[in-house]
């Protein structure tokens, strides 16, 4: 192996930092205690992984880069349209509606002239594609893969949703992405215990043993690792998840509850649009209605469904964008309630168009601001990086601008910092 550095980041979606037990996940376990933990280590809101994929790429808040949750509404053409951006062709009705993608570079971007970027990624299309965009690099998904200019990519990532295609797709990643290719920057994204745990109640034996199939990736990555630098100088390992998960009390139709209050005139009606994100809801206005506004927050905030609103300025404090069609953040109601199997956190949940019979009351869900969704895990191991418990303040933008950092790239422009 070369003396040049490189970067290996491996998330386990949904995959909160108080499920992360020796008896469930004893390669992570291990691994944190061989690591720098950021055991303070924060999620964005809303806490869904379309907005935490952009989140980490860019090392900026939603409100920078503009990818504002799992749900959005564009303008087209003067109406207010609510999409996922969990499908392929979101990203092409973003880039017509409002001339580009992302507004922040990624590390793709940044890292094309300096050994390049390879992400293989199993959970939805939106979330694997937000890493790279604009097509800086290679990105191999079982929706289609590409590599630089949006070339269509011949050997592709032909696997299933689940812990069966996230084996096989790790153990492609370390023979070829990490053995073979060697970019300075490779992604890993698995999909469990995300695609369990919607399904099934936290905690479970079936939640379980999706952890354990996901630790077992991580320790894949972690021995190849260790076989191609064994004295760990010029490896950075990063394993995380993107947000954690809450329990789902009950979920409400806020379309229909807009309704019978009268701030709507009907489900489909274009002057408020709702955006469900799970846990969590975005609001937004056209023009004519945007006088609702501090009313209807009123209101909201006086619902027994309600946790946190945010209108005004108050946006920014979520890091979200102030004088756009945005115009309320609602986050549901949360409390630190034990289910069944004594994982706590529980929440209301919004129900969504997209997400057909995901979350039910009783599983998992995320998107708002429980204890439990917004605290992810964060290990760091490599060069510089002394093994022990960090407390101070991290966040899912400060992976970005300490991996670059570590590569030797600038990172002007993000709001993320290094960590130490």
């Amino acid at each position: 192996m070369t003396a040049r550095r490189r970067a290996v980041v491996v998330v386990c979606d949904s995959l909160a930092a108080r499920l992360v037990q020796p008896q469930v996940a004893p390669a992570l376990s291990a691994l944190r205690s061989a690591s720098a933990h950021f055991s303070a280590a924060r999620s964005v809101f809303p806490s869904t992984t379309r907005t935490s994929s952009a989140s980490m790429a860019t090392g900026c808040l939603p409100g920078a880069h503009g990818l504002l949750g799992n749900t959005m509404v564009l303008d087209e053409d003067g109406q207010l349209v609510r999409l996922s951006v969990g499908q392929p062709g979101f990203l092409d009705r973003m880039r017509r509606a409002t001339g580009q993608t992302l507004r922040r570079p990624t590390w793709a971007q940044r890292l094309a002239a300096h050994g390049g970027a390879i992400v293989m990624s199993n959970v939805s299309p939106g979330a694997a594609y937000l890493q790279d965009p604009d097509s800086y690099g290679h990105v191999y998904h079982r929706s289609g893969s590409r590599g630089p200019g949006g070339t269509p990519l011949d050997d592709g990532l032909p696997i299933e949703v689940g812990a069966a295609g996230d084996a096989a797709m790790t153990e492609r990643f370390c023979r070829e992405v990490l053995r073979q290719r060697a970019p300075a920057l490779a992604v890993l994204w698995l999909s469990e215990p995300d695609h369990t745990a919607h399904h099934t109640a936290l905690g479970s034996p079936e939640h379980l043993a999706m952890i354990g199939r996901a630790d077992a990736c991580v320790d894949q990555v972690r021995r190849t690792v260790d076989a191609l630098d064994p004295q760990g100088e010029h490896i950075l390992l990063v394993a995380c998840s993107d947000h954690g998960m809450e329990t789902v009390g009950r979920r409400i139709d806020l379309d229909a509850l807009l309704v019978e209050a009268g701030w709507k005139s009907g489900p489909q009606s274009g002057d408020v649009v709702v955006a469900p994100n799970g846990n969590a809801a975005l609001l937004y206005f056209s023009e004519r209605a945007r006088a609702d506004i501090p009313a209807l927050a009123q209101w909201l905030q006086d619902q027994d469904f309600t946790g946190r609103v945010a209108w005004g300025a108050g946006l920014a404090d979520l890091g979200l964008p102030t004088g756009t069609a945005l115009g309320i953040a609602l986050a549901l109601r949360h409390d630190e309630t034990a289910n069944a199997h004594g994982v706590p956190g529980r929440s209301v949940a919004v129900q969504s168009p997209f997400s057909g019979d995901s979350s039910p009351p009783g599983c998992g869900q995320h998107g708002g601001l429980g204890s439990s969704e917004q605290q992810p895990f964060l290990y760091l191991r490599g060069p510089g990086l002394d093994p022990g418990e960090r407390s101070q303040p991290a966040s899912l933008i400060d992976i970005a601008p300490t991996v670059l950092h570590h590569l030797g790239v600038a990172a002007d422009g993000m709001q993320g910092r290094v960590l130490q």
